[in-house]
């Protein structure tokens, strides 16, 4: 009895870790969802919900996290040598900080929402691009703009041409935005005719 306790276990906890891995080639969105066939899905849940393509959704995630479920900022160092605290709460996908990852919850209603999970953290992107679409009049297909107010919140987005960091990776996002943009074109429509899956 114990012997199948542990067998099973065992069994979940490499389903757990297959799922949740980093996908090969994080900066081929084709090889992603070829590889991650329920992400499309969410996906392109996501993009119906709130008006946010595919391939936003995804620069984002690739710039925030590089696809890892557990992504973290990485610790501050004091005297550059003992670690030190993370300078902010984001974690995930999305990058979601605490606060706001609660909003996102109150507002849709979905209570049982975690960072961690792919559906989750796609339609946190679709929620937060559409409100920097109806506060700031930014289109959903604008990956630069949408990149600034996302990293930078709503309130310090008008700041942001005074900052060359956000600049220069908000440029990053729009480029791997398009670079998804034409690939999904090649695949896009082979991966929406799968409908062997229907969960």
């Amino acid at each position: 009895m114990k012997i199948l306790k542990i067998n099973y276990l065992f069994i979940l906890v490499i389903l757990i870790a297959g799922c949740s891995s980093v996908p090969k080639n994080t900066s081929n969105s084709c090889s992603i969802f070829n590889e991650r066939y329920l992400w499309f899905k969410h996906a392109k849940r996501s993009e119906v919900k709130w008006g946010t393509p595919v391939y936003l959704q995804l620069a984002i995630i690739k710039m925030e996290s590089d696809f890892d479920w557990l992504a973290k900022p990485p610790r501050q160092k004091l005297f550059k040598v003992i670690p030190y605290k993370r300078p902010s709460s984001s974690f995930g996908y999305s990058q979601a900080v605490n606060g706001t990852w609660e909003q996102y919850k109150k507002e849709t209603g979905n209570k049982l929402a975690i960072r961690t999970r792919f559906k989750d953290s796609v339609d946190f992107i679709g929620w937060y691009t559409n409100k920097s679409s109806t506060n700031l009049n930014i289109s959903k297909t604008d990956a630069f703009k949408q990149y600034v107010a996302y990293h930078e919140g709503w309130g310090n987005y008008k700041h942001y041409k005074k900052n060359k960091k956000i600049i220069n990776l908000a440029k990053r996002v729009e480029k791997q935005s398009n670079v998804y943009k034409n690939q999904l074109k090649e695949c896009g429509t082979s991966l929406s005719r799968n409908k062997y899956i229907i969960f």
